[in-house]
C-alpha cells in the first residue's frame, strides 16, 4: 500500500526519492543513456518533453464525443419531486393570472351599488294643518256674545268631531272679543294626537244692566294676551279638536338680551348726509320717493295716515360699507293715531356721480337696528 508521502508526491508531480541501495548504480550512467542533470526537476522536465515528442498523437474521430469533465450522478427522488411541484405551482399561478386578467378585459368588475339610506317610514305630523285648526278653534272658543250665541256654536262645529258639545262649557252670558290669534308649538303624542299652543289677544266686555233688567251700554276691559293648549288628533285625512282646551299663562317679559356689538360712527359723513336722509323720510310719508332715491332703487311709499315729524338722529357707520356705498342708522318720529311714535331704520346710501357734481342718495331702507 503506497504511503501518504508517495500519494502527495504524485498529486504534486514530484519525483520519487532515489533508493540508497542503488546509489552507486544510479551514479554510474549506463551506456547510451543521456547524462542526468543534477537537479531532479530538470530531469523530470526533460523526460516529459522526450515522451511527448516520441508518443504518437491520438487520432481524433468525427464521431467521437467530447469527454465530460465531471461524472453525472442520479438525483434523489425527493429533490425531483420538489422541483417538479414548484414548476407546476408556478405554472398554475401564471395560468390563473392570465385567465382572470383576460376575463376582466371583456367582463369588467361592476362597482357595488351604494346602500340605500334608511328612511323612516313614519309620516310626519301635519303641524301646519294642526296650527290652522287650533287657531280657528281658539278664535271661536274665546269669543262669545250673549246676544248672538248661535255664531259661536257654528264656528266650533266646523273644527270639532261629529256629535260634540258645541257649547264647550259656556253658560251663554257675557261678551268677549278676540283681537288676534297666534298659533305656536305643536307637541305630538301617541295615536296621531298632539297639543297645539295658541296665544290669543282678548278684550273682555260686560253688558251693564239698568233698572227693571233693561240693558245699557256695555263697558270693555283692557285687552290682554292669554295662552290656550288645544288637543287635536289626525283622523280620516283631517285634523280635528278632540275636547275642551286649557288656559295657560304667558311670560310677563322675555329673557335678557345678549351683549350685541356696537358700531362706530363717522361724524363727518353723518353731517354730510343728514339732509339727504331727512328729505328721504319726508318723501317716504308723503309719496314720491323716486326723486330722492338712487337710480335703480325701489322703495315703496308708506300708507296714508302717517305723517313725518322729524329726523331724531342719524349716524353713518365707519365699519359697514366702503367707498361709494355706506350704511347708517336713523331714528324717525312719526305721527300716527293721534300720537307720536319713534322708530329705527337702517339706511343704505350710495354716491351718485354726474357731469357736474357728486351726491349721496338712498339705495335701500328697512326697519330695525340690524
Amino acid at each position: 500500500m503506497p504511503s501518504f508521502g508517495t500519494i502527495a508526491r504524485k498529486v504534486m508531480g514530484l519525483p520519487e526519492p532515489a533508493d540508497p541501495d542503488n546509489t552507486k548504480e544510479a551514479a554510474v550512467p549506463r551506456q547510451g543513456d543521456a547524462p542526468r542533470s543534477a537537479n531532479p526537476w530538470e530531469s523530470a522536465g526533460a523526460e516529459l518533453r522526450k515522451q511527448q515528442q516520441t508518443a504518437p498523437a491520438p487520432a481524433v474521430s468525427r464521431d467521437s464525443k467530447p469527454v465530460t469533465p465531471w461524472v453525472p450522478q442520479d438525483e434523489r427522488s425527493g429533490a425531483v419531486f420538489a422541483r417538479r411541484f414548484g414548476r407546476g405551482l408556478l405554472w398554475f399561478v401564471l395560468l390563473l393570472a392570465a385567465i382572470t386578467g383576460v376575463r376582466s378585459w371583456f367582463f369588467p368588475a361592476k362597482a357595488p351599488a351604494p346602500k340605500a339610506p334608511t328612511v323612516s317610514t313614519a309620516p310626519a305630523y301635519p303641524d301646519a294643518e294642526a296650527q290652522a285648526v287650533a287657531a280657528r278653534f281658539a278664535r271661536a272658543y274665546l269669543g262669545w256674545d250673549e246676544s248672538n250665541p248661535d255664531e259661536r256654536v257654528q264656528l266650533l262645529a266646523s273644527v270639532l268631531a261629529a256629535d260634540s258639545d258645541t257649547t264647550m262649557g259656556w253658560d251663554g252670558h257675557g261678551r268677549q272679543d278676540v283681537l288676534a290669534v297666534q298659533p305656536d308649538a305643536v307637541t305630538t303624542g301617541t295615536d296621531h294626537q298632539a297639543r297645539v299652543r295658541v296665544d290669543v289677544l282678548i278684550q273682555p266686555g260686560a253688558a251693564a244692566t239698568g233698572d227693571k233688567g233693561k240693558k245699557t251700554a256695555a263697558t270693555s276691559a283692557p285687552a290682554r294676551w292669554v295662552g290656550l293648549d288645544v288637543p287635536v288628533v289626525e283622523t280620516s285625512g283631517r285634523v280635528i279638536v278632540t275636547g275642551p282646551p286649557g288656559l295657560v299663562g304667558i311670560p310677563k317679559s322675555g329673557p335678557k338680551a345678549p351683549d350685541l356689538p356696537t358700531t362706530k360712527t363717522d361724524p363727518d359723513l353723518s353731517t354730510q348726509t343728514q339732509d339727504t336722509v331727512q328729505k328721504f323720510f319726508q318723501a317716504y310719508a308723503t309719496g314720491g320717493t323716486d326723486a330722492v332715491t338712487a337710480p335703480g332703487a325701489s322703495v315703496p311709499d308708506l300708507p296714508n295716515g302717517i305723517t313725518f315729524k322729524s329726523l331724531v338722529a342719524w349716524s353713518a357707520d365707519t365699519d359697514t360699507g366702503s367707498g361709494d356705498d355706506r350704511t347708517g342708522t336713523a331714528r324717525v318720529s312719526w305721527s300716527l293715531g293721534g300720537a307720536s311714535i319713534e322708530q329705527v331704520y337702517r339706511v343704505t346710501l350710495t354716491r351718485v356721480s354726474s357731469s357736474d357734481a357728486q351726491r349721496w342718495q338712498v339705495a335701500d331702507v328697512h326697519g330695525g337696528s340690524q
